[in-house]
């Protein structure tokens, strides 16, 4: 069957596309078959079986390259580092926003165009096997782990578990295939016990590297993803200067480090998700951005940490506190019980005052898991 892309949105139709009919909690795509015919659909999928299935098949009709991308922190920024690398030497398509699961991932291998040479897939996982179904449906000739951190440590019990899932992607490459992660990687002879392939072992503190980010991506855990990104992208041609030149101009979508100003505050909205280890590197990449006034880190609750979960979030807090930020601020269940300088159980109590803990050349961080919805602090400060 020929299509051109596929959409599980009925809306989103456009002639010659697939429509995804899946079945949900609150509505069934089957309901809106008709609707997407009659806009031009080249043809239904039903089922979410079915829409995996697809994708593989297609997949394997695709002469692009197809890159992999996994870890616990940073995968986003990651694939969009290699997008921007691999688009120097080829035409290159990339996941969307974080459609990394088992309906976002085929959805992005059937909207890969036929020509392109690179398809970077991010795959995400929060329990065991979830990268093992995901790697069948994207058969990846190469594949990236940023980090083997805690983030969903309370599904895999252990980081040793998470080193295990993220590993598999490893064990899903073809011979001659190549994977790529930093050499401080701790977990490295674990995900070696899972891969057939050459583990290349990435240089993440490149001077080159971090100046070429300064001003969009700052932070040695964001110099650390795109040395592992050049590391890989090297081996398909990308070039140091190219390299440079794409750093230059990468953009992260969503939350990852926006900046926003309001009214004379500058906000550093990280909101997307949080780790622990993520958590960390803003907060040492936020002490050491330049400030008029004064620094302000509002730290709010990470979310799946099993029973670690009380000591990470001390453990994170004590950090904040050690760096000596003037005035760190913690939201949620967890983040209220750490030692900070004021803690809120709700963002709605700190939302009523924070106007007046900010002023005019105010640096401030949000950082915590996308449902603390700590990025509303900024609509909290006049225009």
């Amino acid at each position: 069957m020929e299509f051109s892309g596929a959409t599980f949105d009925s809306r989103q139709v456009k002639p010659g596309m697939l429509f995804v009919a899946l079945q949900g909690e609150n509505q069934d795509g089957r309901k809106f078959i008709p609707q997407a015919l009659e806009k031009g659909a080249a043809g239904v999928v039903e089922g979410l079986e079915e829409l995996q299935r697809v994708a593989r098949e297609y997949r394997r009709s695709l002469p692009a390259k197809v890159i992999a991308v996994t870890g616990s922190a940073g995968k986003t920024t990651t694939k969009e580092l290699l997008r921007s690398l691999l688009s120097t030497v080829g035409r290159t398509y990339a996941t969307e926003g974080n459609f990394n699961n088992h309906i976002g991932l085929p959805l992005t291998v059937l909207n890969c165009p036929r020509d392109a040479e690179f398809l970077v897939v991010e795959m995400g996982s929060n329990h065991p096997g979830e990268i093992a179904a995901l790697s069948a449906i994207a058969e990846p000739d190469a594949a990236v782990i940023t980090n083997v951190g805690n983030a969903h440590l309370g599904f895999f019990g252990s980081r040793d578990g998470i080193a295990r899932e993220k590993g598999a992607v490893c064990a899903s490459l073809r011979p001659g295939a190549v994977a790529v992660t930093g050499a401080d990687n701790d977990r490295l002879e674990i995900l070696r016990e899972t891969s057939a392939v050459e583990i290349i072992e990435a240089d993440v503190a490149q001077e080159w590297i971090g100046r070429a980010l300064a001003g969009v991506l700052p932070g040695s855990h964001n110099v650390a993803n795109a040395a592992i990104a050049f590391a890989l992208a090297e081996r398909f041609g990308v070039t140091r200067e190219a390299a440079e030149r794409a750093f230059a101009s990468v953009e992260v979508p969503g939350s990852r480090w926006r900046k926003v100003e309001r009214n004379a505050v500058t906000f550093i909205d990280d909101t997307y998700n949080a780790n622990p280890e993520a958590m960390i590197a803003a907060l040492d990449a936020f002490a050491s951005m330049p400030c008029e006034g004064k620094r302000v880190a509002v730290l709010g609750d990470m979310f799946e940490l099993g029973e670690e979960s009380e000591a990470l979030h001390r453990k994170v807090f004590e950090h904040a506190m050690s760096l000596g930020i003037p005035l760190v601020i913690g939201v949620g269940e967890m983040s209220s019980r750490c030692l900070c300088h004021l803690a809120y159980k709700s963002l709605d109590r700190l939302s009523c005052k924070f106007r007046f803990d900010v002023s005019a050349g105010d640096l401030v961080l949000l950082k915590a898991s996308h449902s603390m919805n700590l990025g509303k602090l900024i609509e909290a400060v006049p225009r």
